[in-house]
């Protein structure tokens, strides 16, 4: 196998620039094929991380009569949780509101949560040093949709326990900046304690966010769903993405192998005098056929080290500095930022190098097996049998 890798590597070398060729063009598809699958890798590793600071933690703990994306579910989706059942908590209670900024009338979510909680990123820290009558925070999407900033006051309607419609002036005392829409996207929170104090729901809560601690336990009108089976769908659609994207690696891969191919067939047809030589030298047809199937192997290795030559550099620049895209997640209900930094794993590099050789190597046996059928006496004449 030595002898079949050295004479393959001499006759490459010596075919110049048609060996180059094809070694760039095969190393186009590997670079592009790690990249695209790193950008996946980087955008999958930043919006499940975004979530779980900002919105799912370890889990959530939901009222069995609430429903997120039934806002028909909000006036009774609430109870009351023993305190004994709260450890490693943090309540949240959901209510619908609605907003005045410059005389506009703009439907809203009124979330409480505990002020004191570190359970999730959201400052709600904030709402504590304010000297405000009812302090709120709000997203920054929130902020540029309705134009307020910190300082301002506006007109707040809810309706308490008994559906009566109330109203008071509300004060923004913070705007946080995050990726995860879902917390952000017109929605109000506010300490739990005061939005029990607005609504009568003493001790109530639509929800509780688990943190890291937290063992659950089967509860009565509750129902626990872990942090992955609230990124299930992000996880659906990370993987839906990398299907995709399998079609463009294909027809990349299969530019660089047909290269390969056609290279191999022509060196079968062009060299018969060499392969009937190396025969009438005591070479068995199937050590020949092992020297030409090297040679296709070898331009997928030589294209590995043209790969590494400027796609380690351009690749690191690009980890680095982060792909920064002109649309956001937003319109579609996913967590995305509006900078992707790719990730590249030894699995994904190692994995993509093994593929790529063992593709050009079957591409490579496929024409080189024709010389298991050649007379070596008329390959001698250079002609085919």
């Amino acid at each position: 196998m030595r002898l079949a890798f050295q004479l393959a590597y001499k006759n490459l070398i010596g075919a110049g620039l048609r060996t180059w060729l094809n070694s760039i063009v095969l190393s186009f598809a590997f670079v592009l094929i790690i990249f695209f699958n790193g950008l996946l890798d980087g955008w999958n590793q930043q919006a499940r991380l975004d979530g779980i600071n900002w919105e799912y933690a370890n889990g959530h703990l939901i009222n069995e009569e609430y429903d997120s994306y039934n806002p028909f579910s909000i006036q009774d989706g609430h109870a009351v949780l023993p305190k004994e059942d709260q450890a490693n908590l943090t309540p949240v209670l959901v209510r619908q509101a609605t907003i005045y900024p410059q005389g506009r009338m703009f439907p809203i979510m009124l979330k409480g949560i505990d002020s004191k909680q570190s359970t999730i990123k959201l400052p709600s820290n904030l709402l504590n040093t304010s000297e405000a009558n009812i302090p709120v925070i709000i997203g920054n999407r929130m902020a540029e949709t309705t134009n307020l900033k910190v300082g301002d006051d506006v007109l707040l309607r809810w309706r308490d326990k008994n559906g009566t419609y109330d109203a008071s002036s509300v004060t923004i005392v913070g705007i946080f900046d995050t990726n995860v829409a879902f917390v952000d996207s017109g929605q109000i929170w506010v300490a739990i304690d005061k939005l029990w104090e607005m609504t009568g729901l003493y001790n109530h809560a639509s929800l509780f966010i688990a943190n890291d601690n937290y063992i659950h336990k089967n509860l009565k009108g509750w129902r626990y769903e872990d942090r992955e089976f609230l990124l299930k769908e992000l996880t659906k659609i990370i993987e839906t993405k990398k299907v995709s994207s399998s079609i463009m690696y294909f027809l990349l891969l299969s530019i660089g192998l047909l290269a390969i191919f056609d290279t191999q067939v022509l060196s079968v047809f062009r060299r018969q005098k060499e392969i009937g030589t190396y025969i009438s030298l005591g070479m068995t047809r199937f050590q020949v056929v092992k020297i030409f199937t090297a040679e296709g192997s070898m331009y997928s290795i030589f294209a590995v080290f043209l790969a590494a030559a400027y796609g380690i550099p351009l690749l690191g620049y690009i980890a680095k500095t982060g792909i920064t895209f002109p649309m956001s997640g937003d319109d579609y209900g996913i967590i995305m930022a509006e900078t992707i930094y790719p990730v590249y794993s030894f699995n994904l590099v190692f994995g993509t190098i093994v593929i790529v050789v063992l593709l050009a190597t079957i591409v490579s046996f496929l024409p080189a097996r024709k010389i298991s059928k050649m007379n070596p006496v008329e390959a001698l004449k250079g002609k085919l049998q």
